[in-house]
């Protein structure tokens, strides 16, 4: 497809997904979760053929020999399937809190302000790998009265090609405008260039990938967006932490899933916490495979850590490897957090409830977690259905994106004939 054709196609695509964000905001809450209940039963009524597609995607993985975490992203399975359609009933169950009006407060010149929540209109949602965020992002918004565009990466196109033909069906089916939810179809990168351009016709920007991806939108892009950064997470395991409690939070951390933006990627442990202690996790941690790179006091407890680099506090491994740091105190651990971290989440292991308190107010991360996995830094698991993505930024949403943060507020004033004097 020449450049030419390219500017086109993305041009028809924003254009339709403007007029159909109008007829979006129409749609009733028992509309909305028609359509999904559709969804889901086309889901399950299609999971062989999906999986069927999503082997091709796979096999062309391997081929071009992807990463062992990017192919786990990009993996559908009966497992997975099954994920979608609990995160799908979950949107369904949410209450519908769009267009009612709250916090009335009636003012001395006779007026009376409100406001009320109402869809933030076209979303661009560009993601690679994980084809389950095509039916996690056309779910919240189609719940959320926006319309979306999704562009995923080429490594999944096989399997978002068949989701988008799913929500389409429904979407038909339930006799509602189809494009609500359109796949940019074409695999060529000029594509989303051209997206990015078009301010007059999407409102916002939600991207999901690599470091990479997240930058050359940043940059390019005309359109506000909503950066989900690299996930380098944090357990740190303070003086005063319960042993038990260190060992199953460090270990789920960090192996329940490797391939994740949630995993633990550093250690940090207080230098008072007792080294047969240490020496446990560590060794635990190890007997899962996994390679611990450590400062110069691990590498002293701990003789089959490597010594770790400058470069590994700052990484996002995606794979059986963890930096691990002893510190002097809570405020060295906060200050490693904040130097090296990637404000997503982090987790203290502690009883001290100071302790505690201190770690929760001062860690500037969008999730904070207390004597709890990383791993539970999930739209799913925090009630919110599914998520777009997790937010590291501060502003409108932060931590996983669901269904409010695909909405916003407007005030509604209203009098009887009052003017200004």
């Amino acid at each position: 497809m020449n450049i030419n054709r390219i500017k086109k196609y993305v041009f028809d695509v924003c254009k339709a997904a403007q007029d159909a964000s109008k007829l979006a905001r129409r749609l009733s809450n028992s509309q909305r979760n028609k359509i999904l209940s559709t969804i889901i039963s086309q889901l399950d009524n299609q999971k062989k053929l999906i999986i069927q597609k999503n082997s091709l995607d796979i096999k062309n993985a391997e081929k071009n020999k992807l990463s062992d975490a990017l192919i786990d992203r990009l993996l559908i399975n009966n497992k997975r399937i099954s994920s979608m359609v609990d995160g799908l009933k979950k949107i369904k169950s949410i209450p519908d809190t769009l267009f009612k009006k709250i916090n009335k407060a009636a003012q001395p010149s006779g007026i009376s302000v409100e406001q009320m929540r109402v869809p933030i209109g076209v979303i661009g949602m560009i993601y690679e790998s994980r084809p389950n965020v095509t039916i996690d992002a056309a779910g919240l918004s189609i719940k959320s009265c926006n319309s979306i565009i999704l562009r995923g990466g080429s490594e999944a196109i096989n399997s978002n090609l068949i989701l988008s033909c799913i929500i389409k069906d429904s979407l038909r089916k339930c006799r509602m405008p189809q494009d609500i939810v359109q796949l940019i179809s074409t695999t060529d990168r000029n594509a989303v260039s051209e997206l990015l351009k078009l301010d007059q016709y999407v409102d916002v920007i939600i991207p999901r990938g690599g470091k990479g991806l997240i930058k050359k939108i940043s940059s390019e892009s005309k359109i506000p967006v909503i950066k989900h950064l690299d996930g380098n997470c944090h357990v740190y395991i303070d003086r005063d932490a319960d042993f038990k409690v260190a060992m199953k939070c460090t270990l789920n951390s960090k192996t329940q899933r490797y391939g994740v933006c949630n995993a633990a990627e550093s250690l940090i442990i207080h230098k008072s916490f007792p080294k047969e202690f240490i020496i446990k996790i560590l060794s635990a941690l190890q007997d899962h495979g996994v390679e611990i790179r450590g400062c110069k006091k691990i590498k002293a407890i701990f003789s089959k850590a490597r010594i770790a680099k400058e470069a590994d506090w700052y990484e996002e491994y995606l794979k059986p490897i963890i930096a691990v740091k002893v510190v002097s105190s809570i405020d060295e651990a906060m200050d490693h957090i904040e130097k090296y971290g990637s404000r997503h989440t982090d987790s203290i292991i502690s009883k001290n409830k100071k302790a505690q308190s201190r770690f929760f107010r001062e860690v500037d991360s969008s999730s904070v977690m207390i004597n709890t996995s990383t791993r539970f830094a999930d739209g799913f698991e925090y009630g919110l259905g599914a998520e777009i993505g997790i937010s590291t930024d501060k502003i409108h949403a932060r931590g996983p994106v669901g269904l409010e943060g695909l909405t916003n507020l407007k005030y509604v004033v209203t009098s009887k004939g009052v003017i200004r004097n």
